[in-house]
């Protein structure tokens, strides 16, 4: 049976690999993302596309406008930036609250009554080990991730017994363009070199290295699965083993 799945920030990254892991499943994809360029590449690979930002209601309305019921939404988009506590601004503390959450709870929200009325459905929020963990020098994301985490659990037990299930996934650093901008980050506030700075990311679990985009596609490939149909409710952590809970 061919799915349709939606996932957003689907032009890069994590959002790529997993458009690219659904397709290839046979599943009909749409990848919403606000840069247009980036989506226009994955035309080619027979995936729609929508330019959306997720933080606007209602262009998160219009994207969805005209989608036969979703099946699998995969909320993805996501920003990430670093900076010690006391020179967090309050700008870059709401905006990672914007993108990291309210644009999944607003994503969520447009997909249940289709869901509803089928009586099944998938969501995957892409969190963090920061959603689980503290991390200095990161509070505006790890307090965004911890909050993704939550609505994660608060929907899922809303939900409970309806045959829709809301999971998340939380990765370790991923080589990503968003963690490539977190090591030019780390460079220029520290001095050291690219190799040192993306050791110490590497170093934050038991793998010694940065995750491919595709080890974070297969588990979120996998909570989407009827193979994953007790699955609910879960953040499941993706880190060699650093944090475990």
């Amino acid at each position: 049976m061919t799915r349709t799945v939606v996932v957003t920030g689907g032009a890069k990254g994590i959002g790529l690999a997993t458009v690219r892991a659904f397709r290839d499943t046979g599943d009909r994809v749409v990848a919403l993302g606000r840069d247009a360029g980036a989506l226009a590449a994955l035309e080619p690979l027979g995936v729609q596309t929508r330019v959306c930002d997720v933080t606007d209601e209602a262009a998160v309305r219009s994207a969805f406008a005209g989608l036969s019921a979703v099946d699998v939404l995969v909320n993805n988009a996501g920003i990430g930036e670093s900076a010690p506590l006391a020179a967090t601004t309050l700008a870059d503390f709401r905006r990672h609250l914007e993108v990291n959450v309210t644009g999944a709870f607003l994503c969520l929200r447009e997909v249940l009554p289709g869901m509803r009325g089928q009586g099944n459905g998938a969501i995957v929020n892409v969190a963090s080990t920061a959603g689980r963990v503290g991390v200095p020098y990161t509070s505006a994301y790890s307090a965004s991730k911890h909050a993704l985490v939550g609505l994660t659990r608060a929907a899922a037990a809303e939900l409970a017994g309806t045959g829709i299930r809301v999971n998340a996934v939380c990765p370790t650093f991923v080589a990503t363009q968003l963690t490539d901008r977190s090591i030019t980050n780390i460079v220029q506030r520290t001095g050291r070199s690219r190799q040192d700075a993306e050791a110490s990311l590497a170093a934050a679990s038991p793998l010694g290295r940065l995750l491919d985009p595709e080890e974070v596609a297969t588990a979120i490939l996998f909570l989407a699965s009827p193979g994953a149909a007790a699955i609910n409710g879960q953040a499941l952590v993706i880190d060699g083993g650093g944090v475990q809970a």
